[in-house]
């Protein structure tokens, strides 16, 4: 038995260790995928020390309990960081309606209605000082459109991204009403031989102030983006973002994950206006390439959140599940009200979430 276990510890040392390696060197098979399993190693790991503490070898159960600890290190991380910071401008006017209204609104209620409605006329008015975002892979525009279309009304979404979209599904969204309550729209070009299932596009509310195809260049769909303006006088660019998954290509797919951070240091976002990116991310936080992602300048939501995770993939099963999906932000906003839910026909789950303007 002690040999079994401390053939287990060496080898969770060096899986464990794949996830320090610097950015791009883990873009080799099988290694991606190794890394996105690391923090399920804890439950084998806490198994062969029970068993170890059963026989009563606890110089074998207590490292096999650090490799435990070690596998779900990054995980813990979101639970870690759930302090409240300054109030938001986005909180202070919510607290405000809250005493006001009558019943209160919610982020999909009646109040957020109506600033759509009179945000729709021209892009000279301001989006609100706070955004309801969604994000979802369609996977392969097989995603339920009617559906789609509901958790839009119902969860009062301002901006949408899709991902893997084909052009029946769009015409299926249009069926549905998705025009009736996001009437602005930008897709990536398509483009079969990079796209990885299908183009991204964007729908908003409210009308951008400007809109690109592509707003950053990586090996994989491209990179639509809307910039809106906000209530502050700042700019929100927003953008549909899907990296090919390592199976097209391990090289590809971490560079189109690195490469997303030059928009956090665009020259037009600079120290004052706001980058988000939103879409199937293809990596965690386990993977060296999407910590440097975050390191250009982006905030993951649900890791600053510290609710928990968001664990989107796969749909069909609550365990084991990872994490690809993501909502990034450059400082100047923070999250709140960061979820997942199951949208059918497709093997992602949704994210949601608010990002609002913190004050300056």
């Amino acid at each position: 038995m002690m040999t079994i276990i401390a053939a287990w510890v060496l080898v969770c040392i060096v899986w464990i260790l794949l996830s320090a390696l610097p950015a791009g060197l883990e873009a080799r098979m099988p290694m991606p995928y190794l890394i996105a399993l690391i923090p399920f190693l804890w439950v084998p790991s806490l198994v062969l020390a029970a068993l170890a503490a059963w026989a009563g070898e606890w110089g074998a159960a207590c490292p096999l309990l650090v490799v435990a600890l070690s596998a779900s290190s990054r995980r813990i991380e979101y639970w870690g960081k759930g302090f409240r910071t300054r109030p938001t401008l986005g909180d202070r006017i919510a607290a405000k309606a809250r005493g006001v209204a009558t019943g209160g609104t919610t982020a999909g209620g009646a109040s957020r209605e109506a600033s759509r409605d009179g945000g729709r006329g021209a892009a000279s008015v301001c989006a609100p000082s706070s955004l309801r975002l969604m994000t979802l892979n369609c996977r392969y525009g097989r995603a339920d459109a009617d559906q789609i279309v509901r958790e839009v009304r119902g969860r009062g979404i301002d901006v949408l991204a899709l991902q893997e979209v084909s052009d029946d599904l769009l015409a299926r969204l249009d069926a549905a009403g998705i025009g009736d309550v996001l009437p602005y729209r930008q897709s990536g070009e398509p483009k079969a031989e990079v796209d990885n299932g299908g183009y991204n596009v964007l729908f908003s509310a409210y009308e951008p102030a400007a809109a690109t195809a592509s707003v950053v260049m990586i090996p994989a769909a491209d990179v639509p983006a809307i910039t809106l303006r906000l209530a502050d006088g700042r700019t929100a660019t927003i953008a549909s973002a899907h990296p090919r998954s390592p199976m097209r290509g391990c090289a590809d797919w971490s560079a189109g994950i690195i490469g997303l951070g030059e928009l956090a240091r665009a020259e037009h976002i600079g120290d004052r206006n706001i980058a988000v990116v939103m879409g199937d991310l293809n990596s965690s936080t386990e993977h060296p390439s999407f910590r440097a992602l975050l390191r250009s300048g982006f905030r993951d939501a649900s890791l600053t959140q510290g609710r928990g995770p968001n664990l989107t993939f796969p749909r069909w099963t609550p365990w084991p599940r990872i994490e690809l999906d993501h909502i990034l932000a450059t400082p100047g906003v923070s999250f709140r009200g960061v979820e997942s839910f199951v949208v059918n026909d497709t093997d992602h789950l949704a994210l949601t979430g608010t990002i609002a303007l913190k004050l300056k």
